[in-house]
């Protein structure tokens, strides 16, 4: 009972640092529980998904699908304070204008918005809206449903396999261990957004979204190792959000017709 206390300790430790959402008052906080708590990064984008989903359906029931799309992202948006979006526009800045390490870690710091950021964060926007507007309603609940959790296990596997590319900051509680069986429980977390996805769309779609998430992980990472000497907060958000519009994108590409 004690270790299922705890766990539930860290995930409500998870859904307050990476939400808006209220958590218990039994939770109270302990600073070492966000050096475990990323285990539960994409249980998190379940529950982020999971609403986003309803908000899409029961907007859908009354409005065209592109302004239920909208409403959606507004919603998942607010949930998340923007934390993931924040995260790819200061991203796009620091590796589109900084030249060095230095420099690209400088600007990824500063608070202010730049031109490659601002234009990155419009751009991903819109791509998500549109991909997820032209789904059909069922099939767009179901990538809703497992894209956010997917996407952030992907973010979780940079905690997991790379170093953390700054002396200090506000991931690195998060960033200074995460063994190989707290990855295994974050992957056993997107078992259930799975299997209804696996009922819900096609095969075809499922794997092309799968896949296009591990190919953008795997290219954003090895650009942050080559330009940063590793991850940082915002490359966490970063590549979420890289994942989760690759999994749109290619569950939409195959959609026949």
């Amino acid at each position: 009972m004690v270790t299922l206390v705890q766990q539930l300790r860290l995930f409500f430790t998870a859904l307050q640092f990476f939400t808006r959402l209220p958590i218990p008052r039994w939770v109270g906080f302990e600073p070492d529980w966000l050096q475990h708590a990323s285990r539960y990064f994409p249980l998190v984008g379940l529950v982020v998904g999971a609403a986003a989903a309803a908000v899409y359906w029961a907007a859908a029931l009354v409005l065209p699908p592109a302004v239920a799309v909208l409403l959606s992202t507004a919603a998942s948006i607010y949930m998340t304070g923007a934390f993931h979006e924040d995260g790819f526009a200061d991203a796009c800045d620091g590796l589109g204008g900084g030249v060095t390490r230095e420099r690209a870690l400088e600007i990824m710091k500063d608070s202010r918005i730049g031109a490659y950021g601002a234009i990155g964060i419009g751009l991903l926007l819109a791509v998500k809206c549109t991909a997820l507007a032209h789904l059909p309603p069922l099939q767009a609940v179901a990538a809703l449903i497992v894209a956010h959790p997917l996407s952030r296990l992907m973010a979780a596997s940079l905690i997991w396999r790379m170093e953390y590319a700054r002396a200090e900051g506000k991931a690195k509680p998060l960033a200074q261990q995460m063994s190989g069986g707290e990855f295994a429980i974050a992957t056993l977390c997107c078992v259930p957004p799975l299997v209804f996805a696996a009922v819900t769309l096609p095969w075809p779609n499922l794997l092309a979204g799968v896949a296009a998430m591990l190919l953008a992980a795997f290219w954003f990472a090895r650009k942050c190792a080559r330009r940063l000497g590793g991850y940082t907060g915002d490359c966490l958000g970063a590549v979420q959000q890289l994942c989760e519009a690759a999994f749109y994108l290619c569950a939409l590409a195959v959609l026949p017709g």
